[in-house]
C-alpha cells in the first residue's frame, strides 16, 4: 500500500490503497493574503488538524508535497518560516498541573525542532515568547504561530466547573503570549470545537479575526457534494446518492453545506449506512445535562438561536442549543434578520445524528438496554403493519424500564413535554421522518410521524395536568389534524395517549383510521 504523504490536503485518505483526496490549499493562500490571525472552529473529525499540517507545511516551504495541488503556483516557496505547531489533541488533562507538564513538554518539542533555547524552561509565557523572538531571529522570517484542539484541555473538565476554570487561566496564561509577541508573529491559526469567549481565554488578542461563520471559508473542512463527486467518482458508482445526501450532507456555516468527511470516507470503505461519526464520540455530558435541566427534546428540531445565542460561552454559562451548534449536533438551515436581530434557524444536519442522538437519550434513560433495543425492532415493524397494540406494548415496556430511582433524581416527568420526549426519541433513533409541534390553520399537532406511505398524528395528554374536556383523541377529531396530510397520503392515523403521573405510565390509547373508525387498547 502506498504511503500518504501528511499535509497535502485536509481531508486526505487512502480508499481501496489508492490516493483520494480533496484539495483544500487554496484556502491557504487565501488567509496568508487576507490577514494574520485567525480563530476557526468546527466539530470533531471534520478535517481541522489535517488543515492545520496543510498551514505547516506549506509555510515551511515543502513544495513537494503540493505538486497536484492547486497552492503550487501560488505561493512562494522561497521563504521558510519558522512553525510553532502546538496540539492539545492527544491524552486527557485533569488539572491545571497537568496541562502545565504538557505545556512544557510541548514549547520543548517546539525548541527542538526549531533549535533554539529558552533561558527557563518552567517559566510558560517566558518560554513561549523567547521561542516566538528566537525563532524569526533565527530564521530571518517572523514565526508562524499553529494552535489544534485549542479548547480540549477545558472540554476534557468540562463537568467539573472548578477544575475547567483552572484549565482555562493556564491557557489563557499561553495564549496571551501570542499578542505580545505581535512584532515576531507573521501568522497565526487556532482551533478547536468551541467557541470560548474572547475574554475568558483569548484576553488581550483581539485582532484574532473568528472565520467560523465566514460564508468565504463555510468549506474549509467537509466535502462540497461536487468535491465528493468528482474525486469520488469511481467509488460512488452504483451507490445512492439521494440516500448518501440524506445520511450525511447537511452541515452549515452560512456557506454552501458539506458532508460529513469521517463518515463519508468510511461509507466509501464498507459500503453501509451507519453512524460512523457519532460512534467516535458519544455524547454523555450533552445528554446529562440536557435531563437535568429539564430540557424537552423535540425543542433541538428547528430551534431558533440569535446571534449571542450562537456565539461563544463560557464554563459558567453554557446554553444547551450553542454547545449542540459548537459540537456539530446542530448546523444552520436558515439566517434571517427581526428587526434589528439576526436569527439562525438551527436543527439536525442529517439523518445519522438525527437518529443517533435520539437514541442516545432514548437508551440513556433505560436500565435494560436489551429492553430498548428490542423495541426498536418491535416499534418499526408495529408502525409498518399499523399494529397499535404492538405500538402501545413498546412503550408501557419502555417506561416501565425506566427506574424508579432515575424519577427520583428528575423531576422531567412532571412536565406534560416528558411523554412526548420519550416518544420522539424512540421514532427518531429508527431514523423515521419525526416532526413536533407541526403548525395548522386549527393549532399544533404534538408529533408527526412519517413512513412510507402512511402518516401517523399523536396527541399526548397527562390526565392531571391538562385539564382540557374530553381524550386526547377526541382533540385529535376537533382539531381536523387530518386534514393537512389528505393529499399527501391515503393512509392516515390519529393516535390519542393519555399518561398518569403517578403510574408513570400509559393509562388510555386510543386510535383510527382517519376513514376506518377508531379503537381503544
Amino acid at each position: 500500500m502506498k504511503k500518504l504523504p501528511i499535509g497535502i490536503s485536509t481531508l486526505s485518505k487512502i480508499i481501496s490503497g489508492d490516493f483520494a483526496y480533496v484539495d483544500k490549499s487554496r484556502f491557504v493562500h487565501e488567509l496568508k493574503e487576507n490577514g494574520s490571525y485567525y480563530f476557526l472552529s468546527r466539530p470533531r473529525r471534520f478535517g481541522k488538524s489535517l488543515f492545520i499540517d496543510t498551514l505547516k507545511e506549506a509555510f515551511e516551504g515543502n513544495r513537494e508535497l503540493f505538486k497536484d495541488l492547486w497552492l503550487k503556483d501560488h505561493w512562494d516557496w522561497e521563504k521558510r518560516f519558522p512553525v510553532i505547531h502546538i496540539s492539545f489533541g492527544s491524552g486527557v488533562v485533569r488539572s491545571r498541573e497537568e496541562l502545565d507538564r504538557r505545556i512544557i513538554e510541548i514549547l520543548y518539542r517546539n525548541q527542538k525542532r526549531l533549535g533554539v533555547h529558552c533561558r527557563d524552561a518552567g517559566d510558560i509565557p517566558g518560554c513561549f515568547g523567547e521561542l516566538i523572538r528566537n525563532s524569526a531571529d533565527k530564521y530571518g522570517l517572523r514565526a508562524v504561530i499553529l494552535v489544534d484542539e485549542y479548547d480540549k484541555p477545558i472540554l476534557d473538565n468540562i463537568t467539573d466547573a472548578a477544575a475547567a476554570m483552572e484549565v482555562r487561566e493556564g491557557l489563557k496564561n499561553l495564549y496571551s503570549v501570542i499578542k505580545d509577541s505581535d512584532a515576531s508573529v507573521q501568522f497565526a491559526f487556532l482551533t478547536g470545537v468551541s467557541k470560548f469567549s474572547k475574554v475568558s481565554i483569548f484576553s488581550g488578542l483581539n485582532n484574532l479575526t473568528d472565520i467560523t461563520l465566514d460564508a468565504e471559508y463555510a468549506t474549509i473542512c467537509g466535502y462540497t457534494e461536487p468535491e465528493m463527486t468528482e474525486v469520488f467518482d469511481d467509488h460512488l458508482k452504483d451507490k445512492p446518492l439521494e440516500d448518501i445526501r440524506l445520511w450525511y450532507n447537511g452541515y452549515s456555516w452560512l456557506g454552501e453545506k458539506v458532508y460529513n468527511p469521517f463518515s463519508i470516507l468510511n461509507y466509501l470503505r464498507q459500503g453501509e449506512f451507519r453512524n460512523y461519526w457519532f460512534e467516535t464520540g458519544t455524547p454523555g455530558f450533552l445528554v446529562k445535562m440536557i435531563l437535568d435541566r429539564e430540557y424537552l427534546v423535540p425543542k433541538l428540531q428547528d430551534v431558533m438561536a440569535t446571534e449571542r445565542l450562537l456565539g461563544s460561552f463560557d464554563i459558567d454559562a453554557i446554553d444547551i442549543e450553542t454547545l449542540m451548534f459548537q459540537t456539530g449536533y446542530l448546523t444552520i438551515q436558515e439566517k434571517k434578520r427581526l428587526g434589528a436581530m439576526t436569527l439562525y434557524r438551527l436543527d439536525y444536519p442529517n439523518l445519522e445524528v438525527k437518529m443517533s442522538f435520539a437514541d442516545s437519550i432514548s437508551s440513556y434513560l433505560v436500565a435494560h438496554r436489551s429492553v430498548y433495543e428490542n423495541g426498536k425492532i418491535d416499534l418499526f415493524q408495529s408502525l409498518l403493519s399499523a399494529d397499535f397494540d404492538g405500538v402501545k406494548n413498546v412503550f408501557h415496556s419502555l417506561f416501565a424500564a425506566i427506574p424508579h430511582d432515575w424519577y427520583r433524581k428528575n423531576k422531567l416527568s412532571e412536565y406534560e413535554g416528558y411523554y412526548a420526549s420519550i416518544f420522539y426519541c424512540y421514532f427518531a433513533a429508527l431514523g423515521l421522518d419525526v416532526t413536533p409541534e407541526h403548525t395548522t390553520s386549527h393549532g399544533r399537532i404534538d408529533m408527526t410521524v412519517k413512513l412510507e406511505d402512511r402518516v401517523f398524528i399523536f396527541e399526548f395528554k397527562v390526565l392531571d395536568i391538562d385539564k382540557t374536556p374530553g381524550t386526547a383523541l377526541e382533540q385529535i377529531r376537533q382539531k381536523g389534524y387530518a386534514d393537512k396530510y389528505r393529499a399527501e397520503s391515503a393512509d392516515i392515523y390519529l393516535i390519542g395517549i393519555e399518561f398518569d403521573r403517578a403510574e408513570r405510565n400509559i393509562v388510555r390509547f386510543e386510535w383510527e383510521s382517519a376513514t376506518e373508525g377508531s379503537a381503544s387498547l
